[in-house]
């Protein structure tokens, strides 16, 4: 009985911080933000005709020489033989190369991408960005600078004068974060539907 009296206090404390701070308050917040924030609080999906398309969170691997491209991404898989295959914005998985600056293996991909990006989008400098794989391997957004460079190219592949893509761009950057924190940026998967809604020249 002394046992069972000892115990009970710590019982009841287990009880009550389980419903409390596993159900009580996880419940609240999540009802919270379904009012104030439900677009943020069911993963920013982005839909068309009723159908979810993706997410405005998680980028995806456009390679048609009619959208903008999205960020190297390193992520790899296995295929059904167990060999290493690359799997970019597999949203699967997440992580990068974990390849260091002095590596000759990174160092030989960046190059290998720095000559795809020139021969797709012209002399001129290279964003980094459009070089370099990013740490998820699933950033959906490039730079400004990234979406700019791309766009001349995306118009004549669609026949429409740059001018109306560059302002496309424009229209859907977004700044730093208050001004000094990150660069302007474009999310892609936004940026390549807005390119669809263009009407044709």
């Amino acid at each position: 009985m002394l046992l069972l009296r000892e115990i009970r206090p710590a019982l009841s404390l287990i009880i009550l911080f389980t419903m409390l701070t596993g159900v009580l308050l996880p419940a609240g917040f999540t009802a919270a933000m379904q009012l104030a924030m439900p677009y943020q609080a069911n993963g920013s999906l982005i839909t068309r005709q009723g159908q979810i398309i993706g997410s405005a969170l998680i980028g995806q691997n456009f390679k048609s020489r009619i959208y903008f491209e999205p960020r190297p991404s390193a992520l790899m898989g296995t295929d059904a033989k167990g060999n290493a295959v690359a799997t970019p914005y597999d949203a699967r998985e997440s992580g990068a190369s974990n390849l260091a600056p002095t590596s000759a293996a990174l160092l030989v991909s960046v190059k290998q991408r720095i000559a795809a990006y020139l021969k797709a989008y012209g002399p001129g400098p290279v964003p980094a960005d459009a070089v370099t794989a990013s740490g998820s391997g699933l950033d959906p957004d490039i730079s400004a600078a990234n979406a700019r460079r791309q766009a001349p190219a995306i118009a004549a592949a669609r026949h429409l004068p740059a001018a109306n893509v560059l302002a496309l761009v424009s229209h859907m950057t977004h700044g730093s974060l208050f001004g000094i924190i990150g660069t302007p940026h474009v999310n892609v998967l936004q940026l390549n539907l807005a390119l669809d809604a263009l009407p044709a020249s």
